[in-house]
């Protein structure tokens, strides 16, 4: 007779693994490798392994990412993000696994592959000013937006006594893929990214379109996922975002939201843990 617990387990495993997944198209997860470019059991691997924080992380990196004139007209000109949202989702989460646990070759293709797409990129703004999807000042802000945003939310939903020591060697760690990417500068303490980001704040500007991508970012839920986790993951990614980002998206901290948002994905968090650590 069939474990009821352990069949609810592994269907909560597909469930979560269909949302990243294209089984149709022949998509598994990456396995983890021991000759990836991070060790077990390292700030990186065990960061990105946490679904949760790397989900609220991820919106508010995005929200983030947005307010930036370059990255956003890169967004607008050179993607169809608009009616392929999900598949922008699974790639993104598809380098992340590659590069953080997939063995160190196939990391490196992975990284080939993103600056082959980058160099083909560019165009002008609205102004006439140029820009390059290469330039290392706009890849340093996509970086530090996604390295702090990623660790806010493991620390958030995870560990919140995280030693500054294991953050620190996590900011070492991810600046391996970034300077591979090209990013510049590029942090490898919290004290340095948050100095980096302080600086490049400068680079920012709101506009229609941020405000326009903001909202389609957070009204869209992943195929496959409940429209409960949707509202809680971009509920919480708010809640997280500084208070001039919100302003500059024409966003409300959410008031009667947060408190049960951040229990629910707390919740969810260790429910997922449970299911993953297993398999």
């Amino acid at each position: 007779m069939a474990d009821p617990v352990e069949s609810l387990r592994l269907k909560l495993v597909s469930q979560v693994r269909g949302v990243f997944h294209d089984a149709s198209k022949g998509q598994t997860p990456t396995p983890p490798s021991d000759e990836a470019l991070f060790a077990r059991d390292t700030p990186i691997r065990l960061v990105h392994a946490d679904l949760v924080g790397m989900m609220t992380g991820g919106v508010r990196a995005l929200l983030l990412q947005m307010l930036h004139p370059h990255a956003l007209q890169g967004v607008l000109d050179h993607s169809n993000f608009r009616a392929d949202m999900h598949g922008r989702l699974q790639r993104t989460a598809k380098f992340i696994a590659v590069t953080t646990f997939g063995h160190r070759d196939e990391a490196m293709k992975a990284i080939d592959r993103v600056n082959r797409i980058h160099a083909k990129v560019g165009g002008s703004l609205p102004d006439g000013t140029r820009y390059e999807a290469t330039n290392p000042r706009t890849l340093a802000w996509v970086h530090v937006t996604e390295a702090q945003s990623f660790l806010a939310g493991y620390i958030r939903h995870v560990r919140p006594s995280m030693p500054v020591a294991e953050q620190d060697e996590y900011y070492r760690q991810l600046a391996v893929i970034a300077r591979a990417l090209g990013a510049d500068p590029v942090p490898e303490t919290r004290a340095e990214a948050d100095k980096i980001f302080r600086t490049l704040r400068h680079d920012l500007a709101t506009s229609s379109e941020a405000r326009e991508v903001a909202q389609l970012v957070l009204s869209q839920r992943p195929e496959g996922a409940p429209r409960s986790v949707q509202t809680m993951i971009t509920a919480d990614a708010v809640a997280m975002l500084p208070d001039w980002a919100r302003t500059m998206l024409g966003l409300q901290r959410p008031m009667l939201t947060a408190l049960p948002a951040r229990a629910a994905t707390w919740g969810m968090g260790r429910t997922l843990r449970w299911a993953f650590r297993q398999t």
